[in-house]
This record gives C-alpha cells, structure tokens and sequence, in this order.
C-alpha cells in the first residue's frame, strides 16, 4: 500500500488528469472515451458540482486519480453516488480503497440520514473490490445509463445511513 496518499478538491488545473482518466484504457468498463467538448463539460460540471464534491486523488504529489460523491435518485430516494478512477501506475496499491474511505466518510457526513451507493460495471473485478473492502453490501446487478444512451450492467452496493 501506498503511505502518503491524500484528496484535494477540483481544481481549473485538473483537466489535464481529466484527459489522463479519458484514456481507452481507463474506461474499457464506462463504454469507451468520451469526446473532447464531453471532457470539457465534465470538467466544468466537476467544478461547480453543488450536491456533493469531486477530488483530485494525489499520490505522493503526484496526481493519481478522481474520486467523489454526488447526489442521485435511486428507487425513490435521494441517495449519495460514490466513484473513483485511478491511473494505471498507481493502481494495486491501495490507492482507490483509501481515497473511497475518505470520501464515503465525507458523504455520510453530508447526508447521515443517506444511503451511499457505488455503480462500478459488474465485470470490473477492481472497483466490486473496492466496495467490498469498504464495507458495502452488494444490493444486486441493475442496469444503469452511462454514459447518457449507453446502458450497462452493473452491480448495486450499499452502505445504509449512519442514522436511519
């Protein structure tokens, strides 16, 4: 495991690492790259993001990945999404697990009375990994939209509220 890995929020500066976590190779479980005007946009919306928060995950002083939580409609409640993307010289280390558990902590601190769930692609054996190791139950395989038009299989995990 990696020792000095820390969190910092989105900044102007990240949308460099935002192309980085774009790479074929990065989204082989999200449907493929998105197009340049769509990392923009994405940038945009990580910066002003008003119903959770996105961070740049540094490594070492050096950028790693994003991790963050947003708010979503899920079976008629308002629950927080958690998601998490590391580059590949840092992945194998702990990396995405320590960034996740900051930001789980921040989203139950946001939303106590919130379930926080995680998506990752049921085929993605490293992410399932990830909510296992953080405590999340698998809620089962549910087919989720992403990106907008592209649907996919993926498995439900849940940590129930801090204060039901």
């Amino acid at each position: 495991m990696t020792a000095n890995i820390r969190i910092e929020p989105w900044s102007e500066s990240d949308l460099d690492l935002l192309h980085r976590l774009n790479a074929p190779e990065m989204t082989t479980h999200l449907g493929g790259p998105e197009a340049e005007d769509q990392v923009v946009s994405r940038h945009g919306r990580y910066l002003v993001l008003r119903s959770g928060a996105m961070y740049r995950v540094v490594v070492d002083g050096e950028s790693a990945g994003s991790v963050g939580f947003w708010e979503r409609e899920w079976q008629g409640h308002t629950v927080h999404e958690v998601g998490w993307s590391v580059l590949p010289e840092f992945q194998g280390r702990g990396v995405a697990v320590a960034a996740a558990a900051v930001v789980v902590e921040r989203a139950r601190q946001a939303g106590p009375d919130r379930w926080v769930r995680a998506f990752p692609s049921v085929g993605h054996l490293a992410s399932n990994a990830v909510c296992r190791k953080l405590g999340f139950t698998l809620q089962g395989e549910v087919e989720c939209e992403y990106p907008p038009g592209r649907f996919m299989q993926c498995n439900d995990w849940g940590l129930a509220p801090v204060h039901a």
